[in-house]
C-alpha cells in the first residue's frame, strides 16, 4: 500500500511539477474528485478548476485549465495546457480578462461558438482570481 500520492504535471511545453503528496483535489469533468494513495485506475478530462496538493497541514494550490487526467498504480499525471500556482497569477490581468468575456457574453448574440469560447474565458478568469485571493 502507497503512502503518497505520486504526481506529475505536464504541460506542452514542459513537465510542470513533480512530487509526493498525501492527497490531491482535481477539478473533474463532472466535478472535482479526491485522488488518495492506492486510487483506483481512472482516465478522465479535467476542466477549469482549483487544483489541491496536500502535505500534512499544508495546502498548495493551482488554477489548471481543460486537459486530462491518468490514475495509475503508482503515479498521477495531469496533462493540461496551463497549471498556475497564486504566485504566477498577474491578477489584474485576470480581473480584465474577466470583464472582456462577460462583455463577449453580453453581446454574443448571433454565435453559440462564440458565446461558448467567451464563457470558457470567464470560467479561466475566475479560476485565477479565486486562486490568486486564497
Amino acid at each position: 500500500m502507497a503512502s503518497k500520492v505520486n504526481l506529475k504535471i505536464i504541460q506542452p511545453d514542459r513537465t510542470k511539477l513533480v512530487g509526493e503528496y498525501d492527497h490531491i483535489i482535481i477539478p473533474g469533468e463532472e466535478g472535482d474528485f479526491g485522488v488518495y494513495p492506492d486510487h483506483t485506475p481512472l482516465i478522465t478530462r479535467i476542466r477549469p478548476g482549483e487544483l489541491s496538493l496536500y502535505t500534512g497541514e499544508q495546502i498548495t494550490r493551482y488554477a489548471v485549465h481543460d486537459g486530462f487526467v491518468t490514475i495509475d498504480t503508482d503515479v498521477v499525471t495531469i496533462v493540461c495546457e496551463v497549471v498556475e500556482q497564486d504566485i504566477e497569477i498577474d491578477l489584474k490581468r485576470a480581473e480584465e480578462s474577466k470583464g472582456r468575456a462577460e462583455e463577449r457574453m453580453k453581446q454574443s448574440t448571433s454565435s453559440e461558438v462564440d458565446f461558448r469560447r467567451a464563457e470558457l474565458a470567464l470560467k479561466r478568469a475566475l479560476v485565477r482570481i479565486n486562486i490568486s485571493n486564497n
